[in-house]
């Protein structure tokens, strides 16, 4: 399926996510696509995230939803890593209080193992893998920040009321929309795809000389 400017195409977002799909559309208003969710597919299978790094979920849902919708799609993986944790809760980090544990429960169990600690570094990371009939592609954004002692914000969703991006002095869940998305890990990822896919529209389009 051709991605152009001047044919519209379909892209697959394999989520269901409301937040993350706000954001994506956020970011990639500027192209001339047709971006659809795992909504539409109610009969789509439910890819279990069981690889040991982001990058290789990324890549299973990519492929697994592509093989079944037949449309490019779009996957992604985000961590939360914390230094002070070794890396945790990282590729763990939607599961990190349990596999039914929701966004809060997740929260409150990283403020209670980082309690007393001063060392408070963290990083989230977000990689997105795009499955296309000639391969899978990747691609990465990293933010860099600390973990708060309390949540703050009512904003974003997450881990975002107790990430306080480098250089700023409020949480994700603080920031205006358009502010977060800007210096995000998926908006930076989404940036890098972005940009991707305009060259490679630009290129489809090209005259032959």
């Amino acid at each position: 399926m051709s991605l152009t400017p001047s044919d519209p195409s379909d892209l697959l977002i394999s989520t269901r996510n409301s937040h993350k799909l706000r954001e994506i559309h956020a970011i990639m208003a500027d192209l001339n696509l047709n971006l659809i969710d795992l909504g539409q597919f109610p009969d789509a299978p439910e890819v279990e995230e069981d690889q040991d790094h982001l990058e290789g979920n990324a890549m299973k849902k990519a492929e697994v939803l592509f093989s079944f919708t037949e449309l490019p799609t779009m996957a992604d993986d985000t961590g939360l890593e914390v230094a002070a944790l070794g890396g945790a809760p990282g590729v763990h980090s939607a599961r990190f209080a349990g596999p039914m544990a929701d966004s809060a429960a997740n929260r409150a169990l990283l403020l209670k193992r980082l309690h007393g600690v001063d060392d408070r570094r963290a990083q989230f990371k977000t990689v997105i893998a795009f499955a296309t009939e000639s391969g899978t592609r990747v691609f990465e954004g990293v933010c860099g920040g600390t973990i708060t002692r309390e949540e703050k914000g009512e904003g974003g969703f997450g881990y975002d009321s107790i990430f306080k991006p480098q250089g700023y002095e409020q949480t994700f869940a603080e920031m205006a929309e358009e502010e977060k998305n800007r210096i995000s890990h998926r908006g930076r990822a989404l940036e890098k795809f972005r940009v991707y896919l305009h060259a490679l529209t630009q290129s489809v389009n090209k005259d032959p000389q």
